[in-house]
């Protein structure tokens, strides 16, 4: 049985490596990632955990592990900005509120598919003109939900947070073992 993290994340990796897993492959999944009319957060990031462990090919007995992680403000959905004018807006609109980040996991193996989701509270400060500038030169704007990531310097921008640190960093790591235990895969077997 082989393990394969579908995602290109290098922090889903770093995550994994906390609790001693090297996936023997990675194969991110080109799938859309767009929402559809209506869709609220938490269905939506977990339909894309699981189109995407769909997504990656495998042999019947590998187990392919995915995720999905997603800011709601309400019901409104703060996927990856497009470019700095989108990171400054989804950054304005948090500033000073309470947010939710959601991260899907799915994990499949042939036709089997386990999965989990966690939520997580975050609240932002508003931040100044000069932090909100100096952020988004930084540039680590890019590639994440809601124009932020927690490990990163935007850190600073967080004074409370009530759910998965992991999760919020985009692999929940108490969910992510409970799947992968349930799947058969031997977690926690002696070095």
């Amino acid at each position: 049985m082989r393990l394969i993290l579908g995602s290109a994340s290098p922090r889903r990796k770093e995550l994994l490596a906390q609790i001693g897993i090297t996936p023997d492959a990675i194969l991110p999944p080109d799938i859309d990632e767009d929402p559809r009319k209506g869709e609220l957060p938490r269905p939506y990031a977990a339909r894309l955990a699981r189109e995407k462990a769909l997504a990656v090919p495998a042999d019947p007995e590998d187990l392919v592990l995915c995720a999905d992680t997603t800011v709601a403000l309400g019901r409104r959905i703060l996927g990856k900005p497009a470019d700095a004018g989108e990171a400054a807006a989804f950054l304005t609109l948090l500033g000073g509120r309470r947010h939710e980040v959601i991260t899907a996991v799915a994990l499949r193996r042939g036709d089997r598919i386990w999965a989990r989701e966690s939520v997580s509270v975050v609240k932002m400060k508003r931040l100044s003109d000069d932090e909100l500038n100096a952020y988004l030169q930084s540039g680590e704007w890019q590639g994440k939900a809601g124009a932020y990531g927690i490990q990163g310097l935007a850190g600073a921008f967080l004074p409370w947070i009530q759910g998965s640190y992991s999760g919020i960093m985009g692999l929940p790591l108490a969910e992510t073992s409970t799947l992968l235990q349930a799947a058969g895969w031997p977690l926690w077997r002696s070095a």
